[in-house]
């Protein structure tokens, strides 16, 4: 499994109702309320191999109310 980061910004009073709709779905690892220009920061973990964007696309980014978002991937580094 591959660890994801994900900001996502938040229709403005909307972002309770995202948190919700995410621990409903049962994909996310974390799930933290985060200050500056994005309201939630989250953690999934995608199959090796799978398509990230596609994971993501399907999964996360149809719930509603959900402005951006930012990807950011891991890598071993050491």
């Amino acid at each position: 499994m591959k660890p994801v980061f994900l900001q996502l910004q938040c229709t403005p009073g909307r972002t309770y109702e995202v948190a919700d709709a995410l621990y409903k779905r049962e994909i996310v690892s974390e799930l933290y309320s985060t200050s500056g220009d994005f309201d939630l920061l989250l953690k999934i973990y995608v199959e090796e191999g799978s398509d990230i964007g596609k994971f993501i696309n399907e999964n996360i980014l149809d719930i509603p109310n959900i402005v951006r978002s930012l990807t950011t991937l891991t890598f071993t580094a050491f």
